[in-house]
């Protein structure tokens, strides 16, 4: 017995911070529909080689921007028969983040910036096929979890100090934090170990310690309450 098929792709909203502002990954088609148009890293999933979505995911951020995330999670499930002129298609989105000094090295051009760019999330307007809805809802997922998770810490250097994990976490949320509430959110996720030794150096300002992310630490560190913000 025959069955209808639907299209089954999976993109994904791949976040950074750029100039203090959250940024993120676009890919530029190279076939029709919307062939050249710029839209969020994404492909078929293959059935013969991918050992599921997650699979997918990772494989396509490889493919489009030579990447590996610290942190993928899958998003949720965009379907119907409007998001795609082919046909009736469902989307497994994921979202992902990367630190702040990424560089992308992708083939197909990619490593010369001519199919892959960074755009800051708020000046993104439309996008085809309903991407602008899977960016949009990626987004508010991030910004929650900052709130209560250890996830902005993806987003930093190899090193980096606790003034610029904060500043980190505000420009996610769009909103100052209390400084000490903030260290004691961080001690109790307890994710970050300081740098034995490791200080800043240079500047008008005394040398301040350098953290790190701690080797086993588990990818997303959870507390029950939220980082008041104002």
């Amino acid at each position: 017995m025959d069955f209808e098929r639907p299209i089954v792709t999976v993109d994904i909203v791949l976040l950074t911070l750029r100039e203090g502002a959250l940024h993120a990954g676009l890919a530029q088609r190279d076939k029709a529909p919307a062939l050249g148009a710029w839209t969020l890293p994404g492909g078929w999933v293959h059935t013969d080689t991918d050992q599921d979505a997650d699979d997918a995911a990772a494989r396509i951020l490889r493919e489009k921007a030579g990447l590996v995330s610290p942190y993928l999670e899958q998003l949720r499930t965009f379907s119907g028969m409007h998001r795609d002129s082919r046909g009736w298609s469902l989307s497994v989105s994921y979202y992902a983040v990367v630190p702040t000094d990424v560089e992308v090295s992708a083939g197909s051009g990619a490593a010369q910036g001519e199919r892959f760019r960074w755009a800051a999330v708020d000046s993104l307007r439309s996008l085809p096929f309903d991407h602008a809805q899977i960016l949009k809802t990626a987004v508010e997922r991030v910004r929650s979890k900052t709130l209560y998770s250890s996830l902005p810490v993806h987003l930093m250097p190899a090193e980096f100090t606790l003034g610029e994990l904060q500043r980190t976490y505000e420009q996610v949320l769009g909103a100052e934090l209390d400084k000490r509430g903030f260290r004691r959110r961080i001690d109790e996720l307890d994710v970050i170990e300081e740098i034995p030794g490791a200080f800043t150096s240079g500047g008008s300002h005394r040398p301040a310690q350098l953290f790190r992310k701690k080797a086993h630490a588990p990818a997303l560190k959870t507390v029950q309450s939220n980082l008041p913000v104002g």
